[in-house]
């Protein structure tokens, strides 16, 4: 009962940051990019607990486990390496574009057909993120009640406190919890760590078990097949998080140019190394306990880690590793409930329907309540599915759908709305003919879909067609842009010369 009392204090605390946040919520701007104002360590506390979710502390220890570092090649690796190339190569020049959500750039760039498109694709991407959350939140409950609280009524529960403090509160509340939950992550999960180590008789006993193994070894044997499905995999998160409202957020949500570029890369990289953390953990479990991981291996491998804590560590390091828990899956279950409604209603909503910013906000909350129902749904569905599969099986829409015409976009004057549109219909159409047909068994249908999809964006944008005029709008290198045809958001930002 200790444990509970004190996750329900943990679980208070949350909602009460997130509704305290709230209150410094007054447009869409605030609502959706914090206003624009955020610091450095916000940023990289943000972007790192928004991808240190449930598949981090329970789906990649799993995954390592069952096929070693080479089965981890999406998360963290794809993971990490996709926030540190949003740095790198995309943060400065959207974040002096001005824009609420990525859905504005392909508007700019490419027109409105595109932008609704686009932000089609992502928003059902987010289906299977947001339920690998919401899945774990119910496993998280169900353990914790000793199974008077269901799989499903765990769900239900966890949806709805996740659901308060990010309804009111937007990014602000996301933001302000997350730089919470980020330290209760580090130091929750180090000492279960150190822990864990001591109950092994050592790390090196923990390290020598898993070289012995074969768990070190990451990249795939040397066949074509091999190769081209670890590649598939890589590129699965790695480039299917890119074009993603989530992501672009936290870069939007900086207080300068050079936070937005500095705050993804050194969360990248702060998430990939720690994300070894939960490896070591899991792997510690089967020196600890052998018999009872090795069972657990053949039913759930998803409950060696929290199974391990409850049987075999004190009070105190149960309420830090549940706190953990469940701060990696509100963070990330937050921001990945707020994001595909700011890009419903700024960019499908509002082509349809204009409004004014107050009533924008109001949308934006309606459709986070009409959002996590359906997620919710969703899960309950989909229960019984690993949570890494959930995530892998999100980010391929991106990956098809929406990578090329922003990379080119940005980075390439001749791209033309007529090669956002081939791309867009050759990616997501030879990734439907791969992934439905047992050409699967062959040929990875994400990477098939991202070739062509490039193919398609080049070709496009170079053959001519009658009529075909282009729409080479302005880009990013060209500063700050306005919101064309939906009225400019006022930020502080936006008030401030470009970086």
């Amino acid at each position: 009962m200790t444990l509970i009392a004190f996750v329900a204090l943990y679980l208070l605390a949350s909602v009460a940051i997130g509704l305290y946040a709230a209150t410094r919520v007054k447009n869409t701007a605030d609502y959706a990019v914090a206003g624009r104002s955020l610091p450095l360590i916000m940023i990289v506390t943000t972007t790192f607990a928004t991808w240190f979710g449930s598949e981090t502390v329970l789906g990649i220890p799993s995954k390592f486990v069952e096929g070693g570092l080479q089965k981890t090649v999406e998360d963290p690796f794809g993971a990490a390496f996709c926030l540190i190339f949003v740095g790198m190569f995309f943060a400065r020049k959207l974040y002096n574009m001005d824009l609420l959500t990525i859905g504005d750039f392909y508007r700019q760039r490419y027109g409105k057909g595109v932008e609704i498109f686009s932000a089609s694709v992502i928003l059902i991407s987010y289906l299977g993120w947001v339920a690998a959350q919401i899945t774990a939140l119910g496993l998280v409950f169900n353990m914790l009640s000793g199974g008077a609280i269901s799989t499903v009524q765990g769900m239900a529960l966890g949806t709805a406190i996740v659901f308060v403090y990010t309804v009111f509160g937007g990014m602000w509340s996301v933001a302000l919890t997350d730089f919470l939950q980020m330290i209760i992550i580090v130091v929750g999960l180090s000492l279960i760590a150190w822990f864990a180590a001591d109950l092994a008789g050592g790390a090196g006993k923990v390290v020598d078990y898993a070289a012995g193994k074969d768990m070190f070894q990451f990249f795939p044997e040397p066949t074509l097949h091999a190769w081209l499905f670890w590649l598939g995999a890589a590129i699965t998160i790695m480039i299917g998080s890119i074009p993603q409202q989530d992501v672009f957020q936290r870069v939007m949500s900086a207080k300068n140019a050079d936070t937005a570029v500095k705050g993804p890369i050194i969360g990248g990289i702060s998430y990939l190394a720690f994300a070894f953390v939960p490896m070591f953990i899991g792997v510690a479990a089967f020196v600890i306990m052998p018999e009872v991981a090795a069972q657990l291996a053949e039913q759930d491998t998803q409950k060696i880690l929290p199974t391990l804590v409850l049987e075999r560590m004190p009070v105190w390091l149960q309420v830090m590793f549940f706190g953990a828990l469940l701060s990696a899956i509100m963070s990330t279950a937050s921001a990945t409930l707020l994001a595909p409604s700011t890009t419903f209603v700024e960019n499908i909503l509002k082509n349809f329907h204009p409004l004014p910013d107050k009533r924008e906000l109001r949308a934006m909350r309606i459709t986070v309540f009409v959002f996590t129902v359906c997620v919710l749904i969703y899960s309950i569905i989909m229960e019984g599915t690993p949570i890494y599969e959930l995530v892998a099986m999100a980010y391929q829409f991106p990956v098809v759908g929406a990578f090329w015409p922003l990379v080119c976009g940005l980075y390439w004057k001749r791209s033309t709305t007529q090669g956002a549109i081939w791309s867009i219909v050759l990616g997501m159409s030879t990734w439907a003919i791969l992934e439905f047909t047992p050409l699967s068994e062959v040929f990875p249908s994400v990477l098939g879909g991202f070739i062509m999809a490039g193919i398609g964006m080049v070709a496009g944008s170079l053959v001519p067609t009658q009529g075909n005029v282009a729409h080479r709008a302005r880009t990013a290198s060209h500063g700050p842009h306005s919101h064309a045809g939906h009225g400019h958001h006022s930020t502080q930002a936006s008030k401030r010369p470009a970086q």
